[in-house]
Protein backbone atom coordinates (compact mmCIF):
# COMPACT_ATOMS: atom_id res chain seq x y z
CA UNK A 1 0.00 0.00 0.00
CA UNK A 2 1.40 3.61 -0.73
CA UNK A 3 0.26 6.66 1.35
CA UNK A 4 -0.79 9.59 -0.70
CA UNK A 5 -1.50 12.90 -0.04
CA UNK A 6 -5.17 14.43 0.17
CA UNK A 7 -3.56 17.01 -1.99
CA UNK A 8 -3.29 14.15 -4.86
CA UNK A 9 -5.90 14.37 -7.61
CA UNK A 10 -6.44 10.28 -6.47
CA UNK A 11 -8.10 11.86 -3.08
CA UNK A 12 -11.27 13.84 -5.43
CA UNK A 13 -12.59 10.55 -5.44
CA UNK A 14 -13.26 10.03 -1.76
CA UNK A 15 -13.51 14.11 -0.54
CA UNK A 16 -11.75 17.32 -0.82
CA UNK A 17 -9.41 19.92 0.93
CA UNK A 18 -11.65 22.09 2.19
CA UNK A 19 -9.31 25.30 2.35
CA UNK A 20 -9.12 29.08 3.07
CA UNK A 21 -11.42 28.88 6.42
CA UNK A 22 -9.02 29.99 9.77
CA UNK A 23 -8.76 26.51 11.99
CA UNK A 24 -6.15 28.40 14.34
CA UNK A 25 -8.32 28.67 17.15
CA UNK A 26 -10.65 25.71 17.00
CA UNK A 27 -7.32 23.19 16.77
CA UNK A 28 -5.60 25.52 19.56
CA UNK A 29 -8.68 24.66 21.86
CA UNK A 30 -8.97 20.95 20.70
CA UNK A 31 -5.54 20.86 22.47
CA UNK A 32 -6.30 22.09 25.53
CA UNK A 33 -9.35 20.52 25.93
CA UNK A 34 -9.19 17.23 24.49
CA UNK A 35 -6.53 14.22 25.79
CA UNK A 36 -3.70 11.94 23.22
CA UNK A 37 -3.58 8.77 24.57
CA UNK A 38 -1.12 6.48 23.16
CA UNK A 39 -2.88 3.12 23.99
CA UNK A 40 -6.42 4.07 22.53
CA UNK A 41 -8.68 5.92 20.66
CA UNK A 42 -11.52 8.11 21.71
CA UNK A 43 -14.37 10.05 20.54
CA UNK A 44 -16.85 12.28 21.39
CA UNK A 45 -19.06 13.46 19.13
CA UNK A 46 -19.37 17.10 20.17
CA UNK A 47 -18.11 19.37 22.79
CA UNK A 48 -18.93 22.44 24.00
CA UNK A 49 -15.70 23.98 24.41
CA UNK A 50 -15.04 23.81 20.48
CA UNK A 51 -18.96 24.63 19.78
CA UNK A 52 -18.25 27.74 21.75
CA UNK A 53 -15.94 29.15 19.32
CA UNK A 54 -16.84 31.69 16.38
CA UNK A 55 -15.94 28.53 13.53
CA UNK A 56 -18.35 26.73 14.91
CA UNK A 57 -21.48 29.45 12.96
CA UNK A 58 -19.13 29.54 9.94
CA UNK A 59 -19.04 25.51 9.40
CA UNK A 60 -22.20 25.18 9.81
CA UNK A 61 -23.83 27.99 7.68
CA UNK A 62 -21.12 28.25 4.91
CA UNK A 63 -19.42 24.57 4.79
CA UNK A 64 -22.89 22.51 6.05
CA UNK A 65 -25.42 25.53 4.61
CA UNK A 66 -27.41 25.68 7.57
CA UNK A 67 -28.14 22.44 8.60
CA UNK A 68 -27.41 21.39 12.67
CA UNK A 69 -24.39 20.19 13.58
CA UNK A 70 -21.93 18.63 16.02
CA UNK A 71 -17.94 19.41 16.31
CA UNK A 72 -16.19 16.69 18.57
CA UNK A 73 -13.31 14.82 17.90
CA UNK A 74 -11.20 11.44 17.68
CA UNK A 75 -7.95 11.63 19.36
CA UNK A 76 -5.42 8.86 20.25
CA UNK A 77 -3.39 6.37 18.58
CA UNK A 78 -4.43 3.69 16.01
CA UNK A 79 -2.52 2.03 12.63
CA UNK A 80 -5.06 -0.33 11.82
CA UNK A 81 -8.83 -0.34 10.05
CA UNK A 82 -10.92 -2.43 11.87
CA UNK A 83 -13.78 -1.26 10.34
CA UNK A 84 -15.71 1.27 7.56
CA UNK A 85 -18.31 3.37 8.42
CA UNK A 86 -20.58 5.83 6.38
CA UNK A 87 -22.86 8.11 6.77
CA UNK A 88 -26.25 9.72 4.61
CA UNK A 89 -23.69 12.93 4.47
CA UNK A 90 -20.52 14.56 4.30
CA UNK A 91 -18.11 14.43 7.22
CA UNK A 92 -15.49 17.66 7.98
CA UNK A 93 -11.79 16.02 9.40
CA UNK A 94 -9.68 18.87 10.24
CA UNK A 95 -6.43 17.72 11.54
CA UNK A 96 -4.44 18.90 14.73
CA UNK A 97 -1.68 16.36 13.79
CA UNK A 98 -0.36 14.71 10.72
CA UNK A 99 -2.44 11.79 10.21
CA UNK A 100 -3.49 8.49 7.70
CA UNK A 101 -6.73 8.09 6.51
CA UNK A 102 -7.73 5.09 5.45
CA UNK A 103 -10.67 4.79 2.51
CA UNK A 104 -12.61 2.84 0.37
CA UNK A 105 -16.20 3.44 -1.44
CA UNK A 106 -19.51 2.84 -0.91
CA UNK A 107 -20.17 1.24 -4.48
CA UNK A 108 -16.95 -1.36 -3.83
CA UNK A 109 -19.44 -3.20 -1.42
CA UNK A 110 -20.29 -5.90 -3.51
CA UNK A 111 -23.23 -8.78 -1.71
CA UNK A 112 -22.77 -6.63 1.73
CA UNK A 113 -19.02 -7.48 1.74
CA UNK A 114 -16.12 -5.44 0.93
CA UNK A 115 -12.39 -6.70 0.40
CA UNK A 116 -9.73 -4.81 2.43
CA UNK A 117 -7.84 -4.46 -0.71
CA UNK A 118 -9.83 -2.08 -1.64
CA UNK A 119 -8.44 0.47 1.14
CA UNK A 120 -6.43 3.12 0.12
CA UNK A 121 -4.10 5.94 2.33
CA UNK A 122 -3.99 9.57 2.44
CA UNK A 123 -1.97 11.58 4.76
CA UNK A 124 -3.89 14.91 5.77
CA UNK A 125 -1.06 17.06 7.02
CA UNK A 126 -1.57 18.74 10.33
CA UNK A 127 -3.65 21.92 10.52
CA UNK A 128 -5.64 20.71 7.04
CA UNK A 129 -9.25 20.33 6.77
CA UNK A 130 -10.76 17.56 4.40
CA UNK A 131 -14.62 16.79 3.66
CA UNK A 132 -15.36 13.24 3.34
CA UNK A 133 -18.21 12.33 0.69
CA UNK A 134 -20.96 10.40 1.70
CA UNK A 135 -20.59 7.39 0.04
CA UNK A 136 -16.33 7.62 0.99
CA UNK A 137 -16.14 4.55 3.86
CA UNK A 138 -13.81 5.71 6.32
CA UNK A 139 -13.06 4.99 10.53
CA UNK A 140 -10.80 6.19 13.01
CA UNK A 141 -7.74 8.42 11.51
CA UNK A 142 -4.28 6.23 12.21
CA UNK A 143 -1.13 7.94 13.15
CA UNK A 144 1.37 9.53 10.90
CA UNK A 145 4.53 8.37 12.96
CA UNK A 146 5.35 5.03 15.41
CA UNK A 147 5.45 7.19 18.25
CA UNK A 148 2.84 9.93 17.18
CA UNK A 149 -0.62 10.17 18.21
CA UNK A 150 -2.83 12.65 16.97
CA UNK A 151 -6.25 14.80 17.47
CA UNK A 152 -8.55 15.04 15.04
CA UNK A 153 -11.87 17.10 14.96
CA UNK A 154 -14.89 15.65 13.35
CA UNK A 155 -17.81 17.95 12.25
CA UNK A 156 -21.08 15.72 11.87
CA UNK A 157 -24.68 16.54 11.42
CA UNK A 158 -26.35 16.88 14.94
CA UNK A 159 -26.80 13.93 16.14
CA UNK A 160 -24.77 11.52 14.37
CA UNK A 161 -23.13 8.69 16.14
CA UNK A 162 -25.71 9.04 19.28
CA UNK A 163 -27.94 5.83 20.09
CA UNK A 164 -28.98 3.48 17.27
CA UNK A 165 -33.01 3.74 16.57
CA UNK A 166 -35.02 1.15 17.45
CA UNK A 167 -35.76 -0.66 13.70
CA UNK A 168 -36.86 -3.50 12.37
CA UNK A 169 -34.31 -5.06 9.75
CA UNK A 170 -36.46 -4.85 5.78
CA UNK A 171 -33.72 -4.83 3.73
CA UNK A 172 -30.14 -5.97 4.11
CA UNK A 173 -28.30 -2.60 4.84
CA UNK A 174 -30.65 -2.32 7.37
CA UNK A 175 -28.07 -4.85 9.53
CA UNK A 176 -25.35 -2.74 9.69
CA UNK A 177 -26.44 0.22 11.45
CA UNK A 178 -24.53 0.55 14.40
CA UNK A 179 -25.78 3.95 16.02
CA UNK A 180 -27.80 7.39 14.96
CA UNK A 181 -26.61 7.99 10.98
CA UNK A 182 -23.95 5.60 11.15
CA UNK A 183 -23.66 2.22 9.16
CA UNK A 184 -20.76 0.39 9.99
CA UNK A 185 -18.74 -2.59 8.64
CA UNK A 186 -16.40 -4.52 10.51
CA UNK A 187 -13.62 -6.96 10.29
CA UNK A 188 -13.19 -10.12 12.42
CA UNK A 189 -10.08 -9.12 14.06
CA UNK A 190 -12.00 -6.11 15.53
CA UNK A 191 -13.36 -5.19 18.98
CA UNK A 192 -16.31 -3.47 17.42
CA UNK A 193 -17.09 -7.56 15.47
CA UNK A 194 -16.55 -8.84 18.65
CA UNK A 195 -19.38 -6.83 20.41
CA UNK A 196 -21.83 -7.74 17.73
CA UNK A 197 -20.85 -5.81 14.14
CA UNK A 198 -21.40 -7.38 11.39
CA UNK A 199 -18.49 -8.97 10.23
CA UNK A 200 -18.45 -7.45 6.50
CA UNK A 201 -15.04 -6.56 5.91
CA UNK A 202 -13.10 -10.10 3.93
CA UNK A 203 -9.09 -9.90 3.59
CA UNK A 204 -6.55 -9.17 6.22
CA UNK A 205 -6.72 -6.36 8.53
CA UNK A 206 -5.04 -3.18 7.22
CA UNK A 207 -1.74 -2.31 9.73
CA UNK A 208 0.30 0.55 8.10
CA UNK A 209 2.31 0.72 11.50
CA UNK A 210 5.31 -1.03 8.43
CA UNK A 211 4.77 1.99 6.32
CA UNK A 212 4.91 4.66 8.93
Amino acid sequence: MEIKSVFDEEFKTYGRVVGDYDYTELLAKLEEVSPKPMDSVIYIPGDEALEALPIYKTIRDNIYGGMPIQIGYCNGFNTKLNCFEYHRDSEIDIAADDVILLLAQEQEITDGKIDSSCTKAFKCPKGTAVELYATTLHYAPCSAAKDAGFRVVIVLPKGTNLSKPEIDVINPEDKYLWAANKWLLAHQDSAEAADGAVVSITGENVDIIDLI
